[in-house]
């Protein structure tokens, strides 16, 4: 662990985070590259941005020794610190006393930004009891899709599936798997188009696949464990074994999955996410895009600011990603510029900060939040 004791970070101030990117098993991230502003922008390997990251990407055996591949580090031009070293040096001021008591040293919450070049592979995850059961590990993954962009990929628009249509078993749904007819696995779910807005929970054992083109944010528990139903990608890339039945084998994954099916419409109904306006003000408004009421398991509302707004810290940590405009953030005598793409962890000490607005358009920014310390 990394002494970062005398570096002078405390949890005083909003902390601004590099994007850690993370390889996958899908291609994608062309949009990512362009938001950043690189100069050969191209979908690759790495479709995915972390954020508030304290935990590594979930490796296949030949990518074992990237052991910080995900976990985000603080915006520093010389020195290299992690959020998880801040969070294990000072665990009270950063999370809050609330939540240490709780859930321990860990954030309880992962948040990515996706860009899909390509079909992600079929898949689901387990729930909070049989990843401890199964897989020791202390969450799940139950997660939110929140859409903010996308692109036609081979004239597609964006899209997902997700929820099984009436009428399918576990016995068709692994014979499907056995016999790798994708095709009539993708037959089984409800497909849906996507817009900018568009928001979706995502309970564990759903099946579910995102679509190419899209461009979403998704916050879930801080889990990587995913069972794959494809042995093949859409683009080709052969997946591992364990990639695939995560050590559990080929008969027992399927127990992960809930066979509950129903109609297109109640599973809209299940599982879409209507928003709902929290606070407006002169100058600002902020919607909850998924809260406490629907999962205990993590919170995101979207902040617009015309001019300039107060937030409250309320005693827990939270984190801020800039969706649009220019933006001065402000806390006590310290202000940190921010523009599209970039994004701060709020330690739990932070007992209010302001958000200034620095340009022309509104400044759109989701506030991101762990786990319900009530």
């Amino acid at each position: 662990m990394m002494d970062v004791t005398s570096m002078k970070i405390d949890g005083s101030q909003p902390i601004k985070l590099l994007p850690a990117r993370s390889w996958r098993t899908y291609l994608g991230g062309k949009l990512l590259d362009e938001l950043h502003g690189m100069s050969d922008p191209k979908d690759s390997r790495y479709p995915e941005e972390w954020m508030m990251s304290i935990i590594s990407t979930n490796r296949n055996a030949d990518r074992q020794h990237l052991i910080d591949e995900g976990l985000s580090k603080v915006d520093l031009p010389d020195r290299d610190i992690s959020l998880k070293d801040l969070v294990d040096n000072n665990p009270v001021e950063f999370l809050g006393k609330k939540h240490l008591e709780k859930y321990g040293k860990q954030t309880g919450v992962l948040v990515k930004l996706i860009d899909t070049a390509e079909r992600l592979i079929i898949q689901t995850h387990p729930d909070r009891n049989q990843a401890q059961e199964l897989f020791h590990s202390l969450y799940g993954k139950t997660e939110c899709w929140h859409f903010v962009g996308g692109r036609e990929i081979d004239g597609e628009p964006p899209h997902v599936y997700m929820g099984f249509k009436p009428g399918v078993t576990r016995e068709q749904w692994k014979l499907l798997f056995e016999e790798q007819d994708v095709q009539g696995m993708l037959a089984c779910l409800h497909k849906y188009y996507v817009q900018p807005g568009d928001t979706f929970l995502i309970e564990a054992g759903i099946p579910h696949a995102i679509g190419s083109g899209c461009l979403l944010v998704e916050i879930q528990e801080p889990s990587d464990i995913t069972i794959r139903l494809e042995k093949i990608s859409p683009s080709g890339l052969k997946i591992d074994e364990f990639l695939i039945h995560q050590g559990l084998g080929f008969e027992k994954m399927f127990d992960l999955f809930k066979y509950d099916t129903f109609t297109r419409e109640e599973t809209l109904e299940n599982w879409q996410v209507v928003p709902e306006m929290v606070t407006e003000l002169e100058g600002s408004k902020e919607i909850e895009l998924i809260g406490y009421n629907r999962t205990p398991y993590f919170r995101m509302t979207q902040l617009e600011v015309q001019t300039e707004t107060e937030v409250q810290g309320d005693g827990i940590f939270s984190g801020l990603y800039i969706l649009s405009g220019k933006a001065a953030v402000k806390a006590g005598e310290e202000h940190l510029s921010l523009k599209k793409g970039d994004q701060l962890f709020i330690p739990a000490q932070v007992s209010s900060f302001s958000i200034v607005n620095n340009g022309k358009e509104a400044v759109k920014a989701l506030r991101l939040f762990g786990p319900d310390v009530n």
